[in-house]
């Protein structure tokens, strides 16, 4: 069974392939385009298509369109209801687009038969992404929550033998996620696309709102929620992008923040209940990438362990797609064999782009080791190995690395990628001394939940301490990941820290760097010492001499 998953409708198109059960590929299109997200979150462009994406998937598995058994797009337009036009007069337009979607995909993918298009609901979709690809084997109740799907922004679900059995859908227009896109907007910010910026900023801020948010943000007790209208300009003034962030709009972001985690505190016991107890909770949705939120539900909420689907955003729904449709024709799919499913390049293949760029690079003995030693000397390490991640975290693939012992290393990583200097910069740690230095959910393999920095820890590795004593932690395990755990155990040896400073490999309104090619041109272009790039070592001061 051959099964090609779409995303396309709302935002961060991407394609996904699994087949017979296993996952091949999944990469989104942004990485291909250079365009961030890959469109504009508007019903106008419904109608583009991960096409490079989708190309790629099939042809890494040496497949042509006519191949496949089924294409699934994560979107149903026999589920939008009559009344979405009421807030937004556009709506039709971007049903339209889903309908003629087959037609869409035939002319993208010559070959393809648009009668193997089949359309699987957006949450239900979300859902697959989480509750078939988790490593747990076991029943598992699911949680969906984003901006909206067809006519809903939520699911609660359980799934038993990887079988879907829907407890509760929220219809719009009544959504946690609108809710938190437009603070996003009101607060400068782009929406569907920088709500993380929000969270960061919410930890330097008192949520004094929290009682009016109380009243109009709640909990129903039956699974759902209503969200009434609030009138953000008398919380807070609007503040246009680039303006000056002021403490009012850090209360605000502390107070939407704070009542979103409550709310979904409730949601997550309510769904624990009426899926018979599981232990396990499954969370997928634009929602579902708040690690301040994921790791309170973790920390006070009934299950003994939540797993976050990596790429929980909208790309995950393509996915997600393809595994419903795999699950619906034959047996339980293979667990996500982790986020390395994007493109990779071989060894000569990289070497011949060096050799094209005519940049000075050698072959040392370990590139880990070589890595480890730059950035023991407080260098910043362009880092580009194996396979691109899928999802919105760079996990040792696509990373820029750097000392977290320097106080200035987050200005300095802030200035090389062009952001705001609030936000914070998120360590990877080595699994086996993870506990040495943070409390929460360990491991943490995928960078989505917030963890405490130990106490005695904080001065060592203040680099990636957050103003309010918390990290966003990726837990490094030698047999998922030995080169990255390599270079970790060497940069432990040489300073004994167990921690290096990991964001992603992009610099401000940028997709992650992808290609060896946008790796070199990063380089030239940002004050990095080293790129290491497969097993070569390109240093600053030899290149540019």
């Amino acid at each position: 069974m051959r099964v090609l998953g779409i995303n396309a409708i709302f935002h961060d198109p991407a394609a996904a392939l699994v087949v017979d059960g296993r996952i091949v590929a999944a990469a989104e299109e942004e990485r291909f385009s250079r365009r961030k997200h890959g469109k504009r979150p508007v019903a106008f462009s419904a109608w583009e298509l991960p096409e490079l994406a989708a190309a790629w998937c099939l042809s890494a598995a040496g497949l042509e369109p006519g191949d496949l058994d089924a294409v699934a797009y994560s979107y149903d337009p026999a589920l939008c209801g009559d009344d979405l036009g009421e807030s937004d007069p556009w709506e039709w337009l971007r049903v339209e687009y889903a309908l003629r979607a087959p037609q869409f995909l035939a002319t993208a993918l010559p070959g393809l038969d648009p009668g193997a298009v089949r359309f699987v609901p957006h949450h239900v979709a979300h859902a697959a992404s989480a509750g078939l690809a988790m490593p747990y084997r076991e029943d598992a109740a699911v949680l969906v929550l984003d901006g909206r799907g067809e006519s809903a922004s939520h699911l609660a679900g359980v799934y038993r033998d990887g079988y879907l059995t829907p407890l509760y859908a929220q219809r719009l227009p009544h959504s946690l996620g609108l809710l938190y896109e437009d603070l996003t907007r009101h607060l400068g910010f782009q929406h569907s696309s920088d709500e993380y910026k929000v969270m960061a900023l919410a930890s330097y801020g008192a949520a004094r709102h929290l009682p009016l948010l109380r009243e109009l943000v709640r909990a129903n007790g039956d699974g759902g929620f209503t969200v009434e209208p609030i009138a953000w300009h008398t919380l807070a003034k609007p503040r246009a992008a680039g303006e000056e962030i002021t403490g009012e709009h850090a209360d605000l972001a502390a107070s939407v923040q704070t009542r979103l985690e409550e709310v979904l505190l409730d949601l997550a016991r309510w769904t624990y209940e009426a899926a018979g107890g599981p232990r396990v909770l499954a969370m997928a949705g634009g929602t579902a990438l708040n690690c301040v939120a994921n790791a309170r539900i973790a920390a006070e909420g009934p299950f003994d362990h939540v797993w976050v689907q990596p790429a929980a955003g909208d790309a995950g729904t393509a996915l997600g797609a393809a595994l419903h449709l795999a699950r619906a024709s034959g047996p339980r799919p293979e667990p996500m064999p982790g986020v390395a499913l994007g493109r990779g390049w071989s060894d000569d293949e990289i070497e011949a782009e060096l050799r094209r760029a005519a940049l000075p690079f050698s072959r040392p003995d370990s590139i880990a080791a070589e890595a480890a030693r730059v950035l023991a000397g407080n260098g910043i390490v362009a880092w580009f190995q194996g396979r691109a991640e899928y999802g919105p975290r760079a996990l040792g693939h696509r990373s820029l690395l750097a000392h977290p012992g320097d106080p200035d290393t987050t200005r300095r990583m802030n200035d090389v990628k062009g952001r705001e200097q609030f936000r914070p910069i998120a360590p990877m740690v080595r699994a086996e001394r993870a506990a040495e230095v943070f409390e929460g959910v360990l491991p943490s393999p995928y960078m989505l939940f917030v963890h405490t920095v130990r106490p005695r820890w904080r001065d060592r590795i203040p680099a990636v301490v957050h103003v309010d004593g918390t990290a966003r932690v990726q837990t490094v395990d030698s047999a998922d990941e030995p080169l990255v755990a390599r270079m970790l155990a060497e940069f432990d040896r040489l300073t004994g820290l167990p921690v290096v400073v990991n964001t992603s490999l992009n610099t401000a309104g940028r997709p992650m760097v992808d290609t060896p090619r946008e790796a070199m041109e990063l380089f030239g272009s940002a004050p990095v010492d080293l790129l290491a790039i497969g097993p070569y070592a390109v240093h600053r001061a030899e290149s540019f001499r």
